[in-house]
């Protein structure tokens, strides 16, 4: 920001949107409903929208987004990059814990989320609500970006050797042995299907939901949006085609300093599961420089396609991949900043008041 990378013209970027190694997108005030998702390819986003815009809506004092229709939003915040710096873009937590669908298009592209080398331009971002209709106002933020220069992804190897310094996975309080990683172009997560003394283990998505209205200030009653998911015996679930489940991970992730981390999508050969993958892990989620606690689990956002499909516990269902920083941030993901996961224990989204815990 200093440099002018990034900067939001007219308006001020507010300081607690800068985390440690992402910086929080806000909507700017006008939004489009489009009849139809696009990149632009070889012209500039406001070219496609002249094509496809249905209809045009002002963002600055709160609009209703209907479930399944595809919106494009200008964000306030652009890019003027130097060459061989880029950025990457992808839901917040808090987003796709609701499913609500985001990605990031820019002028003259033909990738979602993926921002080129020595962009310098708007950001738009597409918003599709999968579950409920939302209420969305100017400068709420639904996304975030990060900047990258180079080759910062760790391999395999790489991700094993930083695991022996500094443990990158926990099952209970002791770091996972290194002969039970799963790792493949990125390390596995497993379900935890045997949950809470209720046998409760996450949540699906209600049908006919009222609107989630995420202008509000206190946080919402989860019951009028979400089921509990109860395990079944053997410790599995049946999952209904095409419904949004979220459940957690059975072991704890731990991002070093020196790291961050990235939720990715599940292998489809796997079977008919898919991952909604919002996640970046910002350096410090799970990690404790004092060792007082011992990692943080990851909520998942799951849905079946086409068919029931069922789930185990300790069955991998996702993967983080890694990347190193240029330097440890001077202030880590977590409640100094007011971080909404560290050492979570729910998987709902913060705009939900966390339900009692069984007895």
């Amino acid at each position: 920001m200093r440099a002018g990378y990034v900067d939001a013209g007219r308006f001020k970027i507010p300081p607690e949107n800068i985390q440690p190694a992402s910086i929080d997108l806000r909507l700017g005030e006008k939004a489009y409903r489009i009849r139809c998702s696009f990149l632009p390819g070889h012209e500039p986003v406001a070219a496609k929208l002249a094509e496809y815009t249905l209809d045009e809506i002002d963002l600055r004092r709160g609009a209703m987004l209907e479930v399944g229709h595809p919106y494009l939003v200008e964000l306030k915040e652009r890019l003027h990059l130097p060459e061989g710096l880029r950025a990457k873009a992808n839901p917040k937590s808090s987003t796709g814990r609701i499913d609500v669908f985001t990605r990031v298009v820019t002028d003259r592209s033909e990738r979602f989320d993926e921002v080129a080398n020595g962009y310098d331009g708007a950001l738009y971002l597409e918003v599709v609500p999968l579950s409920f209709a939302i209420r969305v106002h100017e400068d709420l933020t639904l996304n975030q970006l990060r900047l990258a220069i180079g080759r910062p992804t760790l391999s395999d190897t790489d991700i094993r050797e930083a695991h022996e310094r500094r443990a990158l996975l926990y099952r209970g309080d002791r770091p996972v042995p290194g002969n039970e990683l799963i790792l493949s172009n990125g390390l596995f997560l497993a379900l935890d299907l045997r949950g809470d003394k209720r046998g409760r283990v996450g949540y699906s998505a209600r049908e006919n939901a009222p609107l989630l209205d995420l202008t509000r200030d206190e946080p919402l009653d989860p019951e009028p949006f979400f089921d509990a998911v109860v395990r079944e015996r053997g410790d599995r679930v049946v999952l209904s085609p095409n419904k949004f489940y979220l459940l957690m991970s059975n072991d704890a992730v731990s991002v070093p300093p020196d790291l961050a981390a990235e939720m990715t999508a599940y292998d489809p050969t796997s079977g008919e599961l898919r991952t909604h993958y919002a996640g970046f892990f910002d350096p410090g989620f799970g990690f404790d420089p004092n060792g007082h606690f011992h990692g943080s689990r990851a909520a998942l956002e799951v849905r079946a396609h086409d068919v029931p499909f069922m789930i185990e516990h300790g069955q991998a269902v996702c993967k983080l991949t890694f990347e190193r920083m240029l330097e440890p941030p001077e202030i880590l993901y977590g409640p100094t900043i007011g971080s909404s996961y560290q050492r979570q224990a729910e998987t709902l989204s913060r705009y939900f008041r966390r339900p009692k815990p069984a007895p």
